[in-house]
This record gives structure tokens, sequence and C-alpha cells, in this order.
């Protein structure tokens, strides 16, 4: 299986994969991702390839998600076979990267999103540089967290995973160190002595170029984060917001309202559950449920605002979290 959109290369001990779709943010489809599971399978094939370094073309980003719009057009035309191929085959890779018998080192330079860190978070070395911009945006769009993210956001320190999972919040360069997202920063400018050094000596190379991190910029609001989003459940986390009463709080408090108030419930929900399960066991959870959310009216009109028409100005089915059944949610679990 290829792909035009996937460059499969080794040079000396580095099997190398780049993501060539710059045009769309280097946006996975489905013969993207299915030529990046035989490029997996092929360098565990091969005894000289000691590490797996996947990068992104154009110097924009690294990935930008999941090619969101065609998943909707496939579920608005009733194609849910297509939907379920594209999730299943998605996931399955993600599980693969986590298995890579090999060290797999992801070079993050630019937008990194969605499926984007799902073929970066599971791996073993995830280098961020200063350009480097991670977020899970899905309950912007009517979604939820997915490749994984049940399994690594209720992983993250505190209660980060919660609020990066359901306010969309960027986490910029050496942030992601921090945070959890990356392992690794390195500058820019040193990526390319980064990658002459990995196929010379293999993932050891990277701790000669990692570079000392900054300071933390979500520090100042680290405990307001632990005690907002370590809250039960959504309802709980949007009063301990009003009860905080800063700047801080009052803007991420406006974020949330501007989601979908379903989907910040079923995001929730998925990543607390994440929390007592295995990789596999998420990526299984999160399939099942994708199936379920891609017919809901608020995925469609989600993906409408913020992809298709870009108006920014999403109807969704219940205004505010508070009108929300709580059998619209069980419903989606059973």
């Amino acid at each position: 299986m290829t792909s035009e959109f996937v460059r499969i290369t080794t040079d000396g001990r580095l099997g190398r994969i780049l993501l060539d779709r710059p045009a769309a943010l280097n946006a996975l489809d489905l013969g993207m991702i299915r030529a990046l599971q035989v490029a997996l399978d092929g360098f565990a094939a091969r005894p000289r390839v000691h590490a797996v370094a996947i990068a992104g073309a154009g110097g924009r980003a690294f990935c930008a998600g999941g090619d969101i719009r065609a998943i909707r057009a496939h579920a608005m035309a009733g194609e849910m076979n297509a939907v379920r191929d594209f999730f299943a085959e998605e996931y399955t890779l993600n599980a693969a990267i986590a298995a890579c018998p090999v060290p797999y080192i992801a070079l993050i330079d630019g937008i990194c999103m969605g499926g984007g860190i799902g073929v970066s978070v599971h791996g073993d070395i995830r280098v961020a540089t200063e350009a480097a911009t991670f977020a899970m945006p899905e309950t912007a769009i009517g979604f939820f967290p997915d490749i994984g993210a049940s399994y690594f956001l209720p992983r993250l320190p505190g209660a980060l995973g919660f609020y990066l999972g359901l306010t969309g919040s960027r986490v910029v360069g050496a942030d992601a160190v921090h945070a959890g997202l990356a392992t690794h920063f390195v500058p820019r400018e040193g990526l390319a002595a980064l990658e002459a050094d990995l196929a010379r000596d293999g993932a050891t190379a990277i701790a000669t170029h990692a570079a000392p991190l900054p300071p933390f910029t979500l520090a100042p609001h680290r405990d307001a984060i632990d005690r907002c989003f370590g809250g039960g459940s959504v309802p709980a986390i949007l009063a301990a917001l009003e009860a905080e009463g800063t700047e801080w709080a009052r803007a991420t408090l406006t974020t949330l309202r501007a989601m979908s108030p379903a989907s910040l419930l079923w995001s929730h929900r998925l990543i607390t559950e994440g929390a007592a399960r295995s990789l596999r066991a998420c990526l299984d959870a999160e399939l099942a449920l994708s199936l379920r959310v891609t017919r809901h009216a608020d995925f469609a009109e989600g993906v409408r605002a913020m992809v298709v028409d870009k108006d920014r100005k999403p109807a969704w089915v219940h205004p505010r979290v508070e009108d929300v059944p709580g059998e619209e949610i069980d419903g989606l679990f059973a």
C-alpha cells in the first residue's frame, strides 16, 4: 500500500517517514494511514533499522489531524462503513506505534492536532521545537478527543488532560514537554543536525541535542486547573470556574460555553473512564463512540461551522450543558 503523500526511506540506522501533504497541513486521509502502517511493518522486518523517525513537510505543520471533512461527508451520506474503516485503521495504527519494536521518534515542528498527536504521542520519543503547536480541538466540532486520547489525557499531570481535552487549548513549544505530550525540546535550527545524528547513532543521539526547558507558561494556572478541572463532572467544572472569579477562569468559562455542550459531556465521560483502561481498551471504546457521535447533529454542524463554511457560528442541538438530557449521553455509551 502506497500513498503519494507519504515518503518512506531508509537512512543509515534510521527508517524515515515524511508526511508530504503540505497543502492540507499534512492531514491524514485513509491512504496515508494505510501507508504508515505498511511503513511500520516494513521497518520492523529490517534488522538494520534501529529507530523510526516521522516528520511533516512544508514547514507549517507536522500533521493537522484527520480528514474530518471527508468523514462528515461519509456520515451525512450514510456511508458508515467508510467512517468505520477510517477510524478503525487509524486507531490500529496508533496501537502499532505504541508497540513499535524499535524507538519511534516524532519530530514535531509546526501544527500537531488530533490525528497528528495520534501519530506522535504513542511513540517513545516526541521532539517538539519552539514552533510545535499541540491541540485537541474536537469539542469545538462536536466530536471528542480520540486517537487514544482517552488513555493519555487522564495520565497527564494533575487535571491538565481534562483541561486540554475539553477546552482544546493549544500547548506550544517546550510547554508540550512540561505537559507530557512531548519528551524533548529541540530548537528548530537544530533539527537537521539531530536527524543526521539519528541516522548515524540511533535514538541515543537525542541526548546530545535536547535543550534545557524554559519555564512552563501554564505554571501560574496549574493550581487553578487542578482545582477546577478535577471535579467529577462538566457542571462541577463550570461551577468551579465561576467561583474562581479570575480573568483566566472567566476566559476559560467562555471557551467551554462555546463548545458543543453534548460533546463536553461525552468527552468528559470518555476521558474519565479511560483512566482505568489499557490503551487498546481505550481505542476500542473510542471506535464504538465514534460511530455513534458521527451520526449526531452536533458533529455535522460543528464541522460545517469550523471546517467547511468556517463561519464559526455553530447552532448546537442543545444550547447549554444544562439542557443536554442525561439519557442522551448514557445512550451513546450503552
